[in-house]
């Protein structure tokens, strides 16, 4: 069973930092991409940045140069590093995992950016 566990989220100031991570358990041996999504109230749920198996990475352009995606292959563990945040970036932020057998999510962790 593939798990996902989210972290690192919290209250932050505009301009400030935080960094997320997500742990993955399970069995699993092919990696088709794992990315961090983002739903704020209202809206609909967005990609922020993925990785895919070849180690290519994409970030929606409202992060681009603000967040850093990287993965740490030995402990199935993945990060965001949000920098320079913005009250817009308030959200629920999930982990995302797909796998050829099927797509697996976490429970999410809140991040909000508010002065």
């Amino acid at each position: 069973q593939v798990q996902l566990v989210e972290s690192g989220g919290g209250l932050v100031q505009p301009g400030g930092s935080l960094r997320l991570s997500c742990a993955a358990s399970g069995r699993f041996f092919v990696i088709n991409s794992m990315g961090w999504y983002r739903q704020a109230p209202g809206k609909q749920r967005e990609l922020v940045a993925r990785i895919n198996r070849g180690g290519g990475t994409n970030y929606a352009d409202s992060v681009k140069g603000r967040f850093t995606l990287s993965r740490d292959n030995a402990q199935n563990t993945m990060y965001l590093q949000m920098y320079s945040l913005k009250p817009e970036d308030t959200a629920v932020y999930y982990c995302n995992l797909d796998l050829p057998g099927g797509d697996y999510w976490g429970r999410g962790t809140q991040v909000t950016v508010s002065a």
